[in-house]
């Protein structure tokens, strides 16, 4: 995955973390991604969970499929493991090398169009495996790849930048995830750092699948026809060589529990957002459902940690009870017992 080299220089006042390392030891490569990509913002939120975290570089796996979110493995850690799989088949890869290692920390980077449609299977088994990594859906509605075509977390209404309106139900993750009997589901907003950064940390912690469906508006194509940042308006306004994305602010909100808020996204159009109370209780699976269906029908999508319970007891090894080791540190003689091991094993099968 092609990227620019960030310059190691740092300023020697930078703030620590246990480890002796400043924020800049865990970043990566330049973004190619527009200006003002939420995406961006997600990136800086992993980052500083886990610079806060203290985890060493090489502890970390980073994996992702297809689309700009895969893009974003390649801007934060540099120094952690990493795997860019083909679109839709990122929690396969995370599935083996977690067998193959538990002692590492695992999180997959996926999009809308990654997790719901081509990779929609392969997220729900992840889920009922229960694979011990945390699951970071960047969904902003599009493909932003291929010019922005509706993904399956599009709204019905919502508009294309050539002004068709999506007729389609969504998926949401969200209800998607707590159906399927994840153990931690979480939504963000990219724009919500404050709340972002610790509900990442709290994933990565969780003893078995941990998801987050984070929003994060797409500069360039969550727009539609009459906009001033589409595509349309730029070339009918601007004379350049190739497309032009015109830069635009990351769009940032701050505002308290238990209460909602109308955010603008860069094309003039909405998104209402309602942050969970203190005091609402996650461990509820039947009555979060319940509230998430109940929100989305009147238009909010709450953010904050949706639902927790204990993964630990069936978290993928535990079920199958696989080596506490990991396999790249087990001797060869018992990794490969020989023949006669492996045809006294086949002969259950027979």
């Amino acid at each position: 995955m092609t990227s620019i080299t960030k310059p190691k220089i740092a300023h020697p006042s930078l703030p620590k973390n246990e480890l002796g390392l400043t924020r800049r030891e865990y970043e990566g490569g330049m973004s190619t991604l527009c200006a003002g990509c939420g995406h961006d913002s997600i990136t800086a939120a992993i980052v500083e969970a886990c610079w806060g975290m203290s985890l060493r570089p090489e502890q970390l796996v980073k994996l992702s499929g297809i689309g700009c979110s895969s893009k974003t493995t390649a801007y934060f850690v540099s120094g952690a493991h990493g795997f860019n799989s083909v679109h839709g088949r990122m929690p396969s890869i995370a599935s083996g090398a977690n067998a193959a290692n538990r002692e590492l920390y695992y999180i997959g980077v996926s999009g809308d169009g990654d997790s719901l449609s081509i990779g929609l299977g392969q997220l729900a088994h992840a889920i009922r495996r229960n694979v011990n990594m945390l699951y970071l859906i960047e969904n902003n509605g599009v493909y932003g790849l291929t010019k922005g075509q509706f993904s399956a977390s599009a709204d019905i209404g919502t508009k294309s930048k050539k002004g068709e309106a999506n007729q389609q139900p969504p998926i949401d993750p969200v209800l998607l995830a707590l159906t399927l009997g994840a153990s931690f589901v979480g939504r963000g907003f990219s724009g919500d750092k404050r709340q972002l950064v610790p509900m990442i940390q709290a994933g990565l912690a969780h003893p078995g699948f941990a998801i987050i469906d984070v929003l994060s508006p797409c500069v360039t194509f969550n727009d539609h026809e009459g906009s001033t940042k589409s595509y349309a308006f730029t070339r009918e306004h601007y004379h350049a060589a190739a497309d032009f994305v015109p830069p635009s602010k990351e769009i940032a909100v701050e505002y308290a529990e238990g209460s909602a808020t109308v955010v603008p996204m860069h094309d003039g159009s909405h998104v209402r957002l309602r942050k969970l109370e203190t005091g609402y209780d996650a461990s509820d699976r039947a009555s979060a459902y319940q509230y998430i269906e109940a929100k989305l029908k009147e238009g909010e999508y709450v953010t904050g940690l949706i639902h927790a319970s204990d993964g630990s007891g069936n978290e993928m090894h535990a079920v199958n009870q696989t080596s506490s080791t990991a396999l790249n540190k087990i001797p060869y003689s018992k990794l490969s017992p020989g023949s006669a091991t492996l045809a006294k094993l086949m002969d259950r099968y027979r």
